[in-house]
């Protein structure tokens, strides 16, 4: 008995030692070189038939060649083509030794359809910078899972509608996110600084950054896709278009799951287009009176989401989030 009690923590050892093994394995794609080649595709809902012109506008600006997907543009009902055609896709962009980064075109409803054709050793044996959010947060969750980072950030709608308003206005702004966005591509590390905010948990805390669209990922809890079930984790959250009683459901589905008792950190985006409820008018309030008891830094009002100032967030790198009575600080390791 006291032989097989041995074996046992012996074995629970090596699953623990092989858990932060993976953890120190997360990798990160090459950094991109001017002239490099990026790959469009629609991962999910069909997209308006200029946001993959506009995406190619920008990228070339950013000195790098932008390839449409062969079926970019495809139509099936609202996705953008069957879900064969948007695997068909992604297995090219992936295996495809010239193409270095994946930018979707939009996000909506689809990723999780052709993510169930594309084993997760196929996304770890071709690392590569996939770019997008909103739906695209399941293949984040695919890709941390796998082993890889990704980066959550602006897609080419976004880029389309920044190009209209350029349009009419003479002296346009250089766009932060997009800026943010291109120094990752060739390798920058990021560093934000947001202002403070009277929900705020002050602390410091160091984990693995993962999170998005809240009920994506929600929608893949326990499944082989499920980056919640990595250790120490830093969570971000962000939603539209959910009502607070729909977030108060996923927000208790974490706390039975117990999956938030076991994060370090959570980081609080934006939450639009929603109805105000009987009971909380605003999110903030919502979350706020649920995540008090948490004795963790907590920041709320951080800019990600479906909105303009969508900071691109590397989903799978390791960060340190600081709550501060001045600021809040989100660093990225180097």
């Amino acid at each position: 008995m006291k032989k097989k009690l041995t074996m046992i923590l012996a074995a629970l050892m090596c699953v623990s030692a092989a858990s932060v093994a993976q953890d120190k394995k997360m990798v990160r794609p090459a950094s991109l070189k001017p002239g490099d080649k990026i790959a469009i595709l629609s991962m999910a809902s069909k997209p308006n038939d200029v946001y993959a012109k506009a995406g190619m506008k920008v990228l070339k600006e950013w000195g790098y060649t932008p390839v449409l997907a062969p079926n970019v543009n495809a139509k099936h009902g609202s996705f953008a083509g069957t879900r064969e055609e948007r695997a068909a896709d992604m297995l090219w962009a992936l295996r495809n030794p010239e193409i270095k980064a994946i930018m979707s075109t939009r996000g909506g409803y689809g990723s999780i359809q052709q993510l169930q054709q594309i084993p997760l050793d196929t996304l770890a044996k071709y690392p590569k910078w996939i770019i997008g959010y909103s739906d695209i947060t399941s293949v984040h969750s695919a890709m941390v899972t796998a082993g890889v980072m990704s980066i959550h950030a602006h897609m080419c709608g976004y880029l389309y509608e920044q190009e209209v308003k350029n349009l009419f206005n003479d002296n346009p702004a250089p766009d932060s996110c997009s800026l943010a966005l291109r120094n990752i591509l060739a390798g920058g590390v990021p560093h934000y600084e947001v202002a403070p905010h009277k929900y705020n948990h002050l602390g410091k805390a160091s984990g693995v950054l993962v999170g998005g669209n809240l009920s994506v990922f929600c929608g893949m809890i326990g499944s082989e896709y499920d980056f919640l079930k990595k250790d120490n984790i830093i969570l971000f959250i962000e939603d539209v278009s959910e009502n607070t009683s729909s977030v108060n459901r996923m927000i208790q589905q974490m706390k039975i799951l117990g999956i938030l008792d076991k994060v370090k950190g959570i980081v609080i985006g934006q939450f639009t287009d929603y109805p105000a409820g009987a009971d909380f008018k605003k999110m903030e309030d919502m979350l706020a009176e649920e995540l008090k008891g948490y004795k963790i830094p907590i920041a709320f009002n951080f800019p990600v989401g479906h909105v303009d100032e969508n900071y691109p967030m590397i989903e799978g790198a390791t960060v340190t989030l600081n709550v501060k009575k001045s600021c809040v600080t989100l660093t990225f390791d180097k």
